[in-house]
């Protein structure tokens, strides 16, 4: 309830203060289980994504939002899944509750970077993402959330109002024929790929071969490879 709330209140208020303008939002189903796969460039990319869409949205989101008074009640509140970056149990536990999502029909969101790009690049992806997608039998649909760093930068409280901020939807993407060898971590790998491939092509990013870490400065150029993504064949060495 609170989630269509707070829903109803800033969708006309943040269209007047943002030019949003969404691409191909026809591609996510009107009912049934999906996955919405986003790049993660701003604290506000999880306002904007739901502002465009009549379903709701659950997100993965890091479990100090849950831990700060200031911002656990509304994570709380609108129904967002809580999740340890160290991994183990803890993000066992966000898939498995990822997948009651997905079981309901719902629309799950996540980034598959891990953490918001330290500088506007798109970083690797974990396979977290794959393993949803196999599990589930649900489609991926890219998302590109375009401006949004411009709008909130990191570490920046007041957003620049009237920015304008894009928001692309790639066709479904599914992974049926991946089904024999869903246990596969080349498998994992070729399908996180994949998707990151889909998210590169819409967002016009340039591409970094490795995890983004939190709270990285930006890197100098050089230290990893920009600009390509390597989508190996499934077979070959991870």
């Amino acid at each position: 309830m609170t989630y269509w709330v707070l829903k109803a209140i800033l969708t006309p208020l943040l269209r007047c203060l943002f030019k949003v303008k969404p691409e191909g939002k026809e591609n996510v189903p009107a009912q049934g289980a999906a996955i919405l796969a986003s790049n993660h460039l701003s604290f506000s990319d999880s306002i904007f994504l739901p502002l465009v869409l009549r379903r709701r949205i659950t997100f993965v989101a890091k479990a100090e939002y849950f831990d700060d008074p200031k911002t656990a009640w509304f994570f709380r509140a609108v129904g967002q899944i809580p999740i340890r970056r160290g991994g183990g149990s803890a993000s066992q536990r966000a898939l498995d509750s990822a997948m009651e999502v997905l079981d309901r029909g719902g629309l799950f969101g996540i980034y598959p970077e891990g953490t918001r790009s330290p500088d506007g690049r798109l970083y690797k992806g974990h396979t977290g993402v794959a393993r949803l997608a196999l599990q589930s039998g649900a489609p991926v649909i890219a998302v590109a959330m375009v401006g949004t760093r411009e709008a909130q930068p990191i570490g920046q409280v007041k957003p620049n109002f009237f920015s304008p901020i894009g928001i692309r939807f790639s066709k479904p993407m599914y992974f049926d024929k991946y089904n024999d060898r869903a246990d596969d971590p080349r498998v994992l790998r070729q399908i996180t790929d994949e998707i990151m491939f889909e998210l590169r092509a819409l967002s016009g990013q340039e591409y970094v071969d490795r995890y983004a870490k939190r709270g990285e400065a930006a890197e100098v150029v050089g230290e990893a490879k920009v600009g390509t993504l390597p989508v190996e064949p499934v077979g070959a060495p991870a």
